[in-house]
């Protein structure tokens, strides 16, 4: 993916509100995730996505592999994604589209 205009929109949109919404917060982060998982409707949501985050981790794990970076390339967008699970995904798309966007910059000036 060589533009990173829609990751790069969401993220911004999507980090701004959490923080927005983190900032007027009555309880913390944690209370509020024990809270989700005390009732089962809501349970059912929060485990539904993380199931979603865990594919995405392991789609970031296997792209970073195949482009031939290191595992451990992989560890902060992995950390993102267990606390604020669309921002490590949405992060490195952005990433990743910006290093595609350079490649073939890197490739003229070598030839």
């Amino acid at each position: 993916m060589k533009s990173v205009a829609l990751p790069l929109t969401a993220l911004l949109a999507f980090a701004g509100y959490t923080v927005s919404v983190m900032l007027q917060a009555e309880q913390s982060l944690i209370e509020f995730g024990i809270s989700l998982m005390s009732r089962p409707d809501t349970a059912q949501v929060v485990i539904d996505l993380y199931l979603l985050a865990t594919l995405a981790g392991v789609w970031m794990y296997r792209d970073a592999r195949q482009r031939g970076r290191s595992a451990f390339s992989v560890i902060p967008y992995l950390l993102l994604t267990a606390v604020f699970v669309s921002v490590g995904p949405l992060l490195y798309l952005v990433v990743r589209g910006l290093q595609d966007r350079k490649k073939p910059v890197d490739a003229e000036q070598a030839a």
